[in-house]
């Protein structure tokens, strides 16, 4: 376990966040993630970097919405806006022993909080794009994210540590990472330059626009583990329906069996066979959280189940995925919102992407 962690930091610290001399870095998680961050902040000053801990207790989140009045609710966290406005870097370790934590908390209450928040994921977003900020978002294995994925600590472990590749198999992890982005890279060859998309399964048929849009190569640079591509289609293009086949989690509620209908961008109907209150009131955020920030294609085949966990599931090889809510700058997005909520369909049977008039994926495979 000890030789993993250590390997994992090292990917986080040299391939994600590529931290140097003088870096200022903040370290977010819980102490249930202690290891990790123990061995990040080992490795950062080896590095030259400066570490900054912002450590909660695992049900911190919890007692804030249970206790906050309306004035805590609105206040913005100053020293986590700080670093987010100013530091070179930030780890988060989502360490969670409680995912559903916060599922029973006023959605309003929560919404209150979003906006307060607003503005550090917007600096998040902005600084992240013109390559100023170099945040990265990762995970520790706990015994309720195993209980979330149905499986034992033990098996999870092996699962997080294989997904990211910091387990025994895997030499040389950085390497491996540099691999999957040119293999990627054919991938996005498929759609750069390109228009029209359209989305045809039993569980979607969709039309977008990637029009002057530009697709990021996911390989490690945000997310650890990794394994897409995306970009953001243009706002007012989305049109169509999509049932997505894995359930949508997000502040701590599971709404499941989501289906939207899009009229030029905007959702125009939803409905859900489980917490579809929950979604309906997510909808109304604000005027970004009905229209699609995100349109990205999972390709991390080593992810061949679902965990309830959206920084995993989102990869899974053979399907696609798009939030709701906030885009990334980088891709060319234009849509602003204090919500970015992704959410997943299977297309690995009888399903294909079209581009332009030509088919580059059917059935779960690329054609290249």
């Amino acid at each position: 376990m000890d030789k993993k962690v250590k390997k994992f930091a090292q990917i986080l610290v040299d391939h994600s966040a590529k931290i140097k001399e003088g870096d200022r870095v903040l370290l977010e998680g819980t102490t249930a993630a202690a290891p990790l961050i123990a061995s990040l902040y080992e490795l950062i000053l080896e590095r030259g970097g400066h570490p900054y801990q912002m450590m909660e207790l695992p049900e911190q989140q919890e007692i804030f919405f249970e206790h906050a009045n309306k004035n805590q609710l609105s206040h913005t966290p100053i020293f986590r806006k700080l670093a987010y406005d100013e530091f070179e870097s930030r780890i988060r370790i989502h360490s969670s022993t409680n995912p559903r934590g916060l599922s029973n908390v006023d959605p309003e209450k929560q919404a209150l909080h979003g906006k307060a928040t607003k503005s550090i994921l917007e600096a998040q977003m902005r600084r992240g794009a013109a390559k100023e900020f170099k945040w990265v978002t990762t995970l520790f294995p706990t015994q309720a994210y195993a209980d979330e994925a149905g499986m034992s600590l033990r098996k999870y472990q092996d699962f997080v540590f294989s997904a990211v590749h910091a387990d025994d198999k895997t030499k040389d992890p950085v390497a491996h990472w540099k691999k999957i982005e040119k293999e990627q890279k054919k991938i996005i060859d498929l759609f750069e330059g390109k228009d029209n998309v359209i989305l045809r399964g039993p569980n979607v048929d969709l039309r977008l626009s990637i029009k002057g849009r530009t697709f990021v190569n996911a390989a490690g640079e945000h997310n650890m583990p990794d394994g897409e591509v995306y970009t953001g289609p243009v706002e007012n293009s989305v049109d169509g329906w999509v049932r997505y086949t894995y359930p949508a989690i997000t502040q701590g509620r599971v709404v499941e069996g989501i289906e939207l209908k899009f009229v030029e961008g905007q959702v125009f109907h939803a409905k859900a066979a489980k917490n579809e209150k929950f979604l309906l009131k997510m909808l109304e955020t604000d005027k970004g959280a009905r229209y699609v920030g995100e349109f990205a294609i999972g390709t991390n085949s080593d992810i061949n189940r679902f965990t309830s966990n959206i920084l995993f599931d989102e990869k899974i090889g053979g399907s696609f995925h798009m939030a709701l809510g906030a885009g990334y700058p980088e891709t060319g997005s234009k849509n602003t919102s204090q919500i970015h909520w992704d959410m997943i369909c299977d297309i690995s049977k009888d399903s294909e992407i079209i581009v332009d008039n030509e088919v580059v994926f059917k059935d779960g495979e690329f054609q290249f």
